[in-house]
């Protein structure tokens, strides 16, 4: 992978004969940075739940795992821009601040559990999004609403 960067420069931007796609080996990064990210929002769902871990980090892996197991965004994907915003950069900085809360022993328990596990849904996730929703359009009826 340390050629990555001048393969696709070589040959004129073609691939040489008998190498990978650079298109191919970035897809493949990107791949298994997902399949990471999603084993790790597991693997901090079950580290909320756990009496090991400090309350904390339980706090924090639970608020990360809650709102990306929700089926509803904070921002809606909708609103360009912004609305992936979330999902591209809140959502895995959320990841790697509980990850570096939870003891590296124990991550890697929840981590190799995580495997074994099939995704859960986040109901307690659906709810706390639903309320910030209806606390904001609360906010903005008081706001608005002719005095």
């Amino acid at each position: 992978m340390q050629n990555v960067g001048r393969c696709c420069t070589e040959a004129g931007g073609r691939t040489p004969p008998g190498r990978k796609s650079c298109r191919l080996i970035k897809l493949a990064s990107i791949k298994q940075w997902a399949r990471a990210i999603k084993r790790d929002v597991v693997a901090l769902w079950l580290a909320a739940r756990d009496p090991r871990v400090p309350w904390y980090a339980k706090a924090v892996a639970g608020a990360v795992a809650a709102y990306a197991l929700s089926p509803i965004d904070l921002i809606p994907d909708f609103i360009p821009v912004i609305g992936y915003l979330d999902d591209l950069v809140i959502v895995p900085l959320g990841i790697l601040l509980a990850v570096k809360l939870v003891p590296v022993e124990l991550m890697a328990e929840f981590r190799t559990e995580a495997i074994r596990r099939s995704k859960p849904a986040s109901r307690a996730g659906l709810a706390f999004i639903l309320a910030v929703w209806a606390l904001a359009a609360l906010a903005l009826f008081w706001l608005f609403w002719p005095r």
